[in-house]
């Protein structure tokens, strides 16, 4: 009867230490994806500035751009030509 009881207790910890595991790994996740598309979006910048230059038209790099275009891409690379061009 005695190792019913520890088995259970077992299984119970395992369950409690999944959830745990799952609900402090869930923030992580979010952060190392805004850290990666963020880190994309500046290279895609710099890129675009590369070439830009020869055309006197760049887009200044700080951390509003940056996110702005890790978060859209391409689209949001266009999107702040277009601002760029409107402002």
């Amino acid at each position: 009867m005695e190792a019913v009881n520890v088995v259970m207790a077992a299984l119970f910890l395992a369950v409690i230490l999944f959830i745990l595991f799952q609900i402090l790994l869930r923030p992580l996740k979010i952060a190392w994806k805004i850290l990666l598309n963020s880190l994309i979006g500046l290279l895609l910048l710099l890129i675009f500035n590369y070439f830009g230059t020869y055309f006197a038209f760049t887009i200044p790099i700080n951390l509003i751009t940056v996110l702005i275009a890790g978060f859209l891409g391409i689209p949001g690379l266009i999107l702040l030509i277009c601002f760029q061009v409107l402002l």
